[in-house]
């Protein structure tokens, strides 16, 4: 319901007409699933000093898919992070995340982040 009640109020606030509104939801789809596909790959990597890389290209390759993409990657992210919060996670960890978010949705490298040895198949 909550994820309804955004998209709607992202179409009213972005003036969103009714072609867009059909992009615009076709793209959050898709930067739903390369956030999914950067979850899964982190889970199958299982690997050391990954995660802010797999955030970083979650958002990287979800906000390239445009405004709606972006829109995705960004509500996922902060669900995610406010799920782990309430779990106990670390602050400290939850803001290295959000950072490494912020970082991909930007447009910026995700590479950056990228651990040594990490094999090239990520």
């Amino acid at each position: 319901m909550k994820l309804l009640t955004g998209l709607v109020f992202c179409s009213l606030v972005l003036g969103v007409n009714s072609r867009s509104w059909f992009s615009f939801l076709g793209e959050a789809y898709d930067g739903a699933r390369d956030m999914w596909r950067a979850y899964s790959d982190m889970k199958e990597a299982n690997y050391i000093n990954a995660d802010k890389y797999f955030h970083a290209r979650g958002n990287y390759d979800a906000a390239q898919r445009g405004p709606g993409g972006a829109w995705a990657a960004e509500v996922i992210s902060d669900a995610r992070e406010n799920i782990q919060k309430l779990l106990g996670r670390g602050a400290e960890d939850t803001l290295a995340d959000q950072a490494a978010n912020e970082w991909g949705r930007s447009g910026k490298d995700p590479n950056h982040f990228r651990p040594a040895g990490l094999p090239e198949k990520y």
